[in-house]
């Protein structure tokens, strides 16, 4: 058994292969069942429509068997330790996918036990699965994605936070995460990326539209709202005045090849206008379908490795 907590716990070889299976699983082109008698809770303390949705569908279609829990339905809500928690759970499922609100070390004391595997599907610092999406969804467009220019805007959300670090386990790629001031990635995390691709990674962080070099390859946002987390400035909506991607925005620094990602779900006419996310260059469905892809991908290399697959 095999965690999935942070990208970080990744090499690069190990990255590029989940990331390669989901494309594969993509194509619809293969009925493997390497789940098949397996086992997989799913455990979300917070809402969710396509990371529960795309995990449920996704063991299932692997041919796991699948349970789910709700915020208040295990111990752990009156008091049983996490640890505890895991080392039952081991004797039950093979996996368990998590989604919190909370930070990554309570996914990897969940993670303690060496008879299941734990999947992080969000914590507030990093939200794993979806950039494995999104590289799934580039790759599916772009073969190789070295030499690649991905403009990430908005807040520097757990879902900025894992493109960096998936940007970093990618050679070649190059990431500019434009923010508000105030709303950057972490300080911490872009120290990880560093340390990672040992300074190597072609991940820069701007604030201000002025210091983008275009054209990029792909525009990508994200909701400014996480997860309902409330910002501790009342007039926060202020701060992010210039970042909403409409058509002109777009255009400024789209090539004719340039594609609209978003991670969903959207407020339309906050982040982005119905008129790019609509519209002919946007692929934030199909990254939407890739949610499904790269959870099967995680899956089969958490429970059963995919070592002798691409």
């Amino acid at each position: 058994m095999r965690n999935l907590i942070s990208l970080a716990d990744l090499t690069p070889e190990e990255l590029d292969r989940i990331v390669k299976r989901a494309v594969v699983f993509g194509r619809g082109d293969t009925d493997e069942r390497p789940l098949a008698g397996r086992r997989v809770g799913i455990y979300f303390r917070k809402s969710s429509t396509r990371t529960r949705t795309s995990f449920w569908s996704g063991a299932s279609r692997l041919g796991a068997d699948v349970i789910t829990f709700g915020p208040d339905e295990l111990q752990i809500s009156t008091g049983e330790t996490l640890e505890d928690t895991a080392r039952v759970l081991g004797e039950y499922l093979d996996a368990l996918v998590v989604r919190t609100n909370g930070d990554m070390a309570e996914i990897r004391r969940l993670g303690s036990s060496p008879k299941l595997a734990v999947v992080n599907a969000l914590t507030l610092d990093e939200h794993p699965t979806q950039a494995i999406a999104d590289l799934a969804t580039l790759t599916e467009l772009f073969g190789d994605l070295a030499g690649r220019h991905v403009l990430c805007v908005g807040e520097g959300n757990s879902s900025g936070a894992a493109l960096a670090l998936a940007a970093a386990l990618t050679p070649g790629l190059r990431l500019t995460l434009l923010c508000p001031k105030g709303y950057e990635v972490p300080r911490e995390t872009l120290d990880l990326v560093a340390k990672l691709s040992d300074g190597t990674a072609l991940v820069e962080q701007v604030t201000s539209a002025d210091e983008v070099t275009g054209p990029v390859d792909a525009v990508y946002t994200s909701r400014w709202q996480t997860m309902g987390v409330p910002k501790a400035n009342p007039d926060w909506l202020a701060d992010f005045e210039g970042f909403r991607i409409d058509q002109g925005f777009f255009d400024r620094f789209a090539g004719p090849d340039t594609v609209f990602l978003h991670d969903l779900p959207a407020v339309r006419g906050q982040e982005v206008t119905d008129e790019v996310l609509d519209g002919e260059r946007s692929v934030a469905w199909r990254q939407a379908h890739h949610k499904m892809t790269a959870a099967m991908a995680v899956l089969e290399w958490c429970v059963v490795g995919a070592d002798d697959r691409i």
